[in-house]
């Protein structure tokens, strides 16, 4: 038998999402959407002298498992480089299609009964997606909203 798609873990973390934490004044703001399922989470970020992320800020409008990726994403980011949210996202994306391991981002692990369900990924994806683009337009100073 295999594991319930919206376990505890997954429905906890949707739990604490950052529903409506946007930053006053952010260096960077992305939004993404799914056409699949029509989730959507938006994100600002502020970036150090170095490039690595500051401060994070989101509205999250997703199903459970968009909302508890978006909670992941949030808890982690903060001292990460651009080229690392990248990273992330690739790995991510490698892993939800069988291209590749867990990823090395704490939590990812709980998302395993989601990868049968490919409809499901694109909300998985959102907010690592978001972040990587916000990181890179704030590290080079471009502010871009993207959908």
């Amino acid at each position: 038998m295999s594991a319930p798609l919206y376990n505890k873990e997954i429905l906890r973390l949707a739990a604490k999402a950052p529903a409506a934490e946007r930053l006053a004044a952010p260096r960077a703001t992305v939004e993404k959407r799914s056409p699949v399922c029509g989730s959507r989470v938006t994100v600002d970020v502020d970036v150090d002298a170095d490039g690595r992320i500051s401060d994070i800020g989101m509205l999250v409008r997703a199903c459970a498992l968009g909302q508890a990726s978006a909670a992941l994403m949030a808890d982690h980011a903060v001292g990460r480089s651009a080229a690392e949210l990248a990273e992330a996202r690739d790995a991510l994306t490698n892993w939800l299609t069988g291209a590749g391991p867990v990823p090395d981002w704490p939590g990812l692990a709980i998302f395993e009964p989601a990868l049968p369900h490919s409809a499901r990924h694109a909300s998985i994806r959102l907010a690592f997606e978001a972040v990587a683009e916000a990181a890179a337009a704030a590290a080079t100073g471009a502010d871009r909203a993207a959908a």
